[in-house]
């Protein structure tokens, strides 16, 4: 069995290979097995990788499963004690993995953890999609250390140490093979977006521990699979959200907490309209609308993490609004929000 297996899931994405993979080899090769997992892609992704990276362990899917699937299909036939879970649009940098590895041998109830994630096309600021660490507000609302909403902070070392947070990003991700097993994975049914999120959090719930390890820095561009303003992504991100959210809420706030987003989420639909996001809203209220009618088939799974649920309240979950912080004090930056 290896210690570390970094996975980089794959579907069309040559080119991102191509740019990055060979720096993801030179700076990982004697401290990690590297693996790309490829989803079925029907570009010459397999080909490249075959004669290019011949160093490179492929794991072939029959399909494309996407992000959440892809992972869970791809690790099961993997054999590591840390899984690190790598987009295919990340530069990394010297020494990179070592403060990951390092922090999570010597902190065994610690699960998951990431690195700083900067911008690969501004690499004074921080990247949206995990920044230095993330947490959500009370209403599902995710937020960073280094990122709140679309304002990205630059990074002037404010956050240069180590922190507990409620989820590590995606596009960067060590997580104990173990944990990642015992919590069942990524939820399948996300397809993608989210995934991330729900997992840590049910990871904290079983009284695990998500660390961001500022250490360590990777560069990260994003959106290399969906823009961000794109549909389906605020399709996925609203049903997966909600979901999330009925199945890792406690029974005291489930209620409270749904009625709140369904003012937020139909607030937000009308303004997408109004601003002449057709798309956007009808994603919205399509949403929306996914999650009520596959909420059934949750009922049973919200019963069993709410069953291994080891702790009360979660640490990384924000009491307050991040709404509110936001748009009615004018708090942009993570440091500026009430405690």
């Amino acid at each position: 069995m290896d210690k570390t297996a970094i996975v980089i899931l794959n579907w069309n994405g040559v080119k991102m290979l191509t740019r990055f993979l060979p720096n993801v080899l030179d700076y990982s090769r004697d401290e990690a097995v590297v693996y790309v997992a490829d989803n079925a892609s029907t570009d010459n992704s397999v080909d490249v990788l075959k004669t290019h990276f011949p160093e490179v362990r492929l794991v072939r899917l029959d399909r494309n499963w996407g992000f959440a699937e892809g992972y869970n299909r791809a690790l099961e036939k993997i054999e590591a004690e840390y899984y690190v879970l790598l987009n295919s649009d990340v530069e990394v940098s010297h020494h990179w993995l070592t403060p990951l590895v390092e922090f999570m041998d010597s902190h065994t109830g610690v699960a998951a953890c990431q690195p700083k994630l900067l911008s690969e096309t501004d690499r004074d600021k921080f990247e949206y999609a995990g920044a230095c660490g993330g947490f959500i507000d009370r209403y599902g609302y995710p937020f960073c250390r280094g990122r709140l909403f679309g304002t990205v902070e630059a990074d002037d070392g404010q956050y240069d140490y180590a922190a507990e947070t409620l989820w590590a990003t995606g596009a960067c991700m060590v997580v104990r093979a173990a944990d990642f097993k015992a919590a069942g994975g990524f939820d399948a049914r996300f397809f993608a977006h989210c995934e991330e999120i729900d997992l840590c959090w049910r990871l904290r719930l079983m009284g695990k521990k998500i660390y961001c390890i500022p250490d360590s820095e990777v560069y990260h561009i994003g959106g290399g699979t969906l823009p961000k303003n794109n549909p389906m992504k605020t399709f996925l991100n609203f049903r997966n959200n909600l979901t999330m959210l009925y199945k890792n809420l406690p029974d005291e706030e489930l209620r409270h907490v749904m009625r709140a987003r369904a003012v937020l989420d139909y607030v937000a639909a009308l303004q997408a309209l109004l601003s002449g996001r057709v798309g956007d809203f009808k994603a919205i209220v399509n949403g929306r609308r996914a999650f009520k009618e596959w909420m059934p088939e949750y009922v049973e799974v919200r019963r069993e993490v709410q069953r291994s649920r080891k702790v009360g309240s979660v640490q990384g979950v924000y009491r307050r609004s991040i709404l509110w912080q936001y748009y009615a004090k004018g708090h942009k930056k993570y440091s500026e929000l009430d405690s």
